[in-house]
């Protein structure tokens, strides 16, 4: 069989010593909702219901077949196999430990949370959640490396996320370690805090298009490297909700939102809800929350939040995810 997940367009089955499967029925997890969301910019559909991505610093790709979660993993390339990346860029499967990969995927994706007994909770609150559930089931939370989080959401200032895409895949080619390359396309790793701290990061990363937030992603490289330190960014994991955010908001490029996405999708604060201007109209327009002013300001951002935490309960923000 080959290796380059591109070319495996049948079922899994059909390489059985390439792939690897965890029990997941689609009410638990949907790779179509969940990869396309917004929540990571590091997957794309290579070919029809298979998604090729970057993570643990290993290329992936993830496809489902009924209750199943089947993925492949590949390694990195051997430095020395110029003359084969010439002629077809190949890619190596990893030699990772299954128990390993398992873990990494659960992990993930929260797979040990149940997802079917949240969205029965969420829609006897919730009528309006109950008219939209089964349009939209499986839709989880992701739990990401925080540094690659922070960074990622950074870029999403007014913008869409086929242009995000766009920008962290150049962000990573330029400052990113390569891990293989397949079917002509290469991938890198996300980049190192140490990386996005060079003299000349805010200069390259505005040559990118980053445009004025080549600014806070070198800015908030330079305090976390100066600061916390990529351990203690990971340590918010453990620290209450309300601090978590108040650490992050302190850096460059950082609001509420922003915040609240980090929080959310990388440190394990479920109850986190972002809010935009979209979820604001829809708090006020549906949900008849009766907020002052004519903006999105922060006293109104903490009522919505406040609002559907009473609502969906502890994690509300993977209710609103749906």
């Amino acid at each position: 069989c080959s290796p380059t997940p591109m070319k495996l367009r049948d079922a899994p089955s059909a390489c059985p010593s390439l792939w690897r499967c965890l029990p997941c029925p689609p009410a638990e997890l949907r790779l179509d909702l969940v990869l396309s969301s917004g929540q990571s910019f590091r997957w794309w559909e290579s070919s029809p219901g298979a998604w090729t991505g970057v993570l643990g610093g290993r290329v992936w790709t993830l496809r489902q077949d009924g209750d199943r979660l089947w993925y492949t993993v590949y390694g990195e390339e051997d430095e020395h196999k110029e003359e084969e990346e010439r002629d077809g860029c190949p890619a190596k499967a990893a030699k990772l430990d299954v128990a390993e990969t398992d873990r990494i995927l659960r992990d993930y994706f929260q797979l040990d949370v149940g997802l079917s007994a949240l969205y029965r909770a969420w829609a006897a609150a919730d009528p309006l959640f109950r008219k939209v559930a089964n349009d939209f089931p499986g839709v989880r939370v992701l739990r990401q490396d925080p540094v690659e989080c922070l960074f990622s959401f950074i870029c999403t200032s007014n913008n869409h996320i086929s242009r995000i895409t766009v920008m962290i895949e150049r962000l990573c080619q330029a400052f990113g370690r390569r891990l293989c390359c397949l079917d002509s396309r290469p991938f890198h790793a996300f980049p190192s805090l140490s990386a996005l701290t060079g003299a000349d990061a805010e200069a390259r990363l505005r040559a990118l298009g980053f445009g004025y937030r080549a600014k806070f992603v070198s800015g908030s490289a330079r305090a976390i490297a100066e600061g916390l330190g990529t351990e203690g960014l990971c340590q918010l994991r453990t620290a209450p909700y309300a601090e978590a955010r108040r650490v992050l908001c302190a850096l460059p490029g950082v609001g509420a939102k922003v915040a609240d996405c980090v929080c959310l999708l990388s440190l394990d604060k479920a109850e986190a809800v972002p809010v935009d201007t979209h979820v604001w109209h829809i708090a006020r327009q549906r949900y008849g929350v009766a907020l002052g002013g004519k903006s999105l300001t922060p006293r109104a951002y903490q009522e919505i939040g406040d609002f559907f935490r009473g609502l969906w309960g502890p994690r509300a923000g993977w209710a609103q995810a749906v």
